[in-house]
């Protein structure tokens, strides 16, 4: 005997049609919200629906409307709290309009997201809302883009590719803060980077992502502008897991010209350089300072508390969902695409650096 869980999850159209009286097609219009059908019979279905527990197929509501109103969203890393932020922006606008959301982690590797896009599209989600990882492999976007399929690219650039896209300007913000090192004393600054490349960082080396290289033009202009040299011998890219950032923190520490300051580029790395700081025994920012991209809680709790670069990371998912919603219901873009910028939050960790 089935239970009554079993028995409301049968509940199917023809059913409530009967309950309501009506016919399937009439029952299906008004469950769907489409088509024409009459004040009284939308009434009725409505009425059955409830009390049967009706829940919709949502596949073939989709495969009737055309619509599933639901959004599909890309990111390169959900364990990083950037993009957690980010998208819990997305999911709180989508749901006050009535999209729900399928999310996808690609690990920051091309291919996965490749096939991310491609298992969304078959999901048919309305619309989808990606933070590409990388600026340059984009081919697959530009096909989604031509299908008329409405997209927005949320944290990084994708030059050449006409779409809304929600992005903090990096290479502003770089300049900033690299300059505020500067002028603290600091002309040995590293910068580490979750970046993939095949081989390490060389100086001019073209870079895949828009916000990486944005950061680094920020980082040398910053430099010219004092008349000095950039020390790209300290910078580090392929900061994959906790143990090879601390490996890198050690050896940018412990070479014979070391950093006296670090900037991570985000939460995640900026958590494992604090830990192998304190590992060797050094002390911030007496031994060296510290900067990191993107403000959170825990930066406020450390001794000292951290200099960061805050960005409107929740604000930006809610302007991702709101150009995509847009777009999804055919709405005219404003005159002014919104502009993002990020803050340097000067505290505690920046210091003149040590005399040897």
């Amino acid at each position: 005997m089935k239970s009554d869980a079993s028995r409301r999850r049968d509940v199917t159209v023809a059913d409530v049609a009967r309950a309501a009286q009506v016919s399937k097609a009439q029952a299906a219009r008004a469950l769907g919200n489409y088509g024409a059908v009459s004040e009284d019979v939308r009434e009725r279905v409505l009425a059955a629906a409830e009390e049967l527990d009706y829940r919709p197929n949502e596949l073939a509501r989709s495969m009737n409307t055309g619509k599933s109103h639901t959004i599909g969203v890309v990111v390169g890393d959900i364990e990083n709290p950037h993009f957690g932020l980010a998208t819990r922006g997305i999911t709180d606008t989508a749901k006050r309009s009535g999209y729900n959301v399928i999310l996808i982690n690609t690990d920051e590797d091309t291919a996965a997201e490749i096939d991310a896009v491609r298992v969304l599209l078959d999901k048919r989600v309305d619309g989808l809302i990606v933070a590409p990882a990388s600026s340059v492999e984009t081919q697959h976007l530009r096909r989604v883009h031509e299908s008329g399929r409405p997209l927005v690219l949320l944290d990084r650039k994708a030059p050449g590719l006409d779409v809304d896209t929600i992005a903090v300007d990096m290479e502003d913000i770089s300049h900033e803060s690299t300059s505020y090192l500067i002028n603290t004393g600091h002309r040995r600054i590293a910068f580490i980077s979750t970046l993939r490349t095949d081989e390490p960082y060389r100086e001019g080396m073209p870079l895949d992502s828009s916000q990486i290289s944005d950061r680094r033009a920020g980082l040398q202009r910053a430099f010219a502008d004092a008349g000095l040299q950039p020390p790209d011998d300290l910078i580090r890219l392929n900061a994959g897991d906790d143990e090879s950032i601390r490996k890198i923190t050690r050896e940018l520490l412990q070479r014979p010209d070391p950093a006296t300051a670090i900037i991570a580029s985000d939460g995640l790395i900026g958590l494992s350089v604090v830990e192998a700081i304190q590992e060797l025994g050094l002390s911030i920012p007496e031994d060296v300072s510290f900067l990191m991209y993107d403000d959170f809680a825990w930066t406020r709790l450390t001794t000292p508390p951290l200099t960061v670069i805050a960005q409107p990371v929740y604000e930006m998912g809610v302007a991702a969902a709101a150009a995509l919603i847009r777009q999804m219901e055919g709405r005219k873009a404003p005159a002014a695409a919104p502009v993002f910028t990020a803050e340097l939050i000067r505290r505690g960790s920046v210091a003149a650096p040590a005399r040897g």
